[in-house]
């Protein structure tokens, strides 16, 4: 690992990926798992007070939760998966969508600190467990078990030989790439992110304490970089968290669909 070593002898070592790892709480509870339960209790808890006394004319609190509501139901889940089929599936786009931004915003939030989705486990969890059986499962409802096979492995137009090559490559890319694809790219940027954060504000408190000179200033850089990501990082939480809840719209949607 790579160390800033000053004049007088102070080292600086960056953080590593053991920054991610959380001893338990209490039992084998650790604080990204009691920050995925706090994000459940405040979408909850946000929707539920929103939507307790609607109004024909809504205040401002219930127009958030319409403006939220309706992103999801309009510009995800019905842009993608199609007018005539998209209703059962809004709560499910919705849920993703702000489980997600809750998560990834925590990394923002000084008494947190963390977003939960630079964990691999959590977006693998919501991907392989939610997402992959969601869009498989809504398939073969509705094409039948062979039916939806044929459908996803061997598109129509192409001649007979091309199907084998073409049907494996499908196979590849429906059943293994897609899910595993879904929950890295925002376990990435989520990683990324934070990594940054901590290796900025990790440097410039470590040149503030230990560095004299013209290394107060380079301290000072430091600190405007952390801002710098930190806006960031604000506006990659948001698109990641969209993109997580466009692309599952999109698998059930493809998924649905007579001819892809």
């Amino acid at each position: 690992m790579s160390t800033l070593v000053l004049a007088t002898g102070e080292t600086y070592s960056p953080p590593s990926a053991g920054y991610l790892e959380f001893p338990p709480i209490f039992g084998a509870v650790t604080k990204p798992m009691l920050l995925a339960i706090m994000a459940t209790l405040i979408i909850s808890v946000f929707f539920l007070a929103a939507t307790r006394n609607m109004k024909i004319v809504p205040g401002k609190f219930q127009y958030l939760a319409e403006s939220i509501y309706s992103f999801g139901r309009n510009n995800i889940a019905r842009e993608q998966i199609g007018s005539a089929e998209f209703r059962p599936f809004v709560p499910l786009i919705l849920a993703l969508f702000t489980f997600l931004l809750v998560n990834n915003l925590f990394g923002l939030i000084p008494v947190t600190k963390f977003p939960t989705m630079a964990q691999i486990g959590f977006p693998l969890a919501l991907s392989l467990l939610v997402v992959y059986p969601v869009y498989h499962i809504a398939g073969m409802r509705k094409h039948g078990f062979f039916g939806y096979f044929k459908n996803q492995l061997f598109p129509p137009g192409a001649p007979w030989p091309v199907y084998i090559l073409l049907a494996p490559i499908e196979f590849f890319s429906k059943f293994v790439v897609n899910p595993l694809t879904l929950a890295v790219r925002v376990f990435a940027a989520m990683f990324a992110g934070y990594m940054l954060i901590l290796v900025f504000a990790g440097a410039g408190t470590f040149l503030l304490v230990h560095g004299e000179g013209l290394l107060y200033a380079v301290a000072g850089l430091s600190y405007l970089g952390v801002i710098a990501i930190t806006f960031l990082e604000a506006l990659i939480m948001t698109i990641q968290a969209f993109i997580f809840a466009l692309l599952s719209a999109s698998y059930i949607g493809m998924a649905l669909a007579e001819e892809h």
